[in-house]
């Protein structure tokens, strides 16, 4: 079974994609799953449930979404695999620009649109740094010299990346995409991977609990501002 992790901004149209990407995949007769990693609700599933995709859903609630996702992919393989997928695919939330959930060996994709500002990808990390595809979702609604400086500047973040100008209403560019897909490694199990980046560290009061503000209740890791 192949493993795709595909992330990205809120509404940056991942879903979107995802099921233009599976219309492809059904063409060669692959049998492909998702499972959406979100917070406190979706209404992603429904969309999947009504175009026939097995679809899995796990909300993290008062947990970092991306710690939650790596703490379930292992057993989303065993589901996929017990539920006879050729291909799994999982949506993260898409709410932390700095966090990863993406995993060496196993294809990891980007989702990212035209309309965020054209400064953006430069304020993204690892999860567009890292990625082996970006996918540029939007391109349709603004210029050709905003594609250019847009497709430039995450060009300029992740260099050795395969950009691609995807339309999640037309479809457009995800036939190129599911090539990629089709070519993707099989996994066995996810046992003894690892991230390609560690996720972000802190183990402290308010991650507990507590929700009083003031430096007598600021225990554990922390990260102090200079005022200048």
């Amino acid at each position: 079974m192949r493993l795709i992790t595909v992330s990205g901004a809120p509404s940056s149209g991942k879903t979107s994609v995802i099921l233009r990407l599976i219309d492809c995949l059904r063409e060669n007769k692959q049998e492909t799953g998702v499972i959406k990693f979100d917070c406190l609700t979706s209404f992603d599933q429904v969309s999947y449930q009504e175009y026939g995709v097995k679809v899995q859903v796990g909300f993290s609630g008062k947990f970092c979404p991306d710690h939650f996702f790596i703490s379930n992919i292992e057993d989303a393989v065993e589901w996929g695999r017990n539920a006879g997928l050729d291909i799994l695919i999982s949506e993260s939330a898409g709410l932390c620009n700095r966090c990863s959930p993406h995993i060496q060996g196993v294809l990891a994709v980007c989702v990212i649109d035209n309309l965020s500002g054209v400064n953006t990808p430069r304020k993204i990390g690892p999860m567009l740094k890292l990625a082996d595809i970006v996918l540029i979702t939007k391109g349709d609604i603004v210029s050709q010299a905003e594609r250019e400086v847009f497709m430039f500047n995450v060009r300029q973040v992740n260099p050795g990346a395969k950009i691609l100008f995807v339309n999640g209403i037309t479809g457009q560019g995800a036939f190129m995409l599911s090539k990629y897909v089709m070519n993707a490694a099989d996994i066995a199990t996810l046992r003894n991977r690892r991230l390609r980046f560690p996720m972000p560290a802190s183990v402290c009061a308010y991650c507990t609990g507590e929700t009083r503000i003031g430096e007598t209740y600021q225990m554990g890791m922390l990260k102090k501002m200079e005022f200048r």
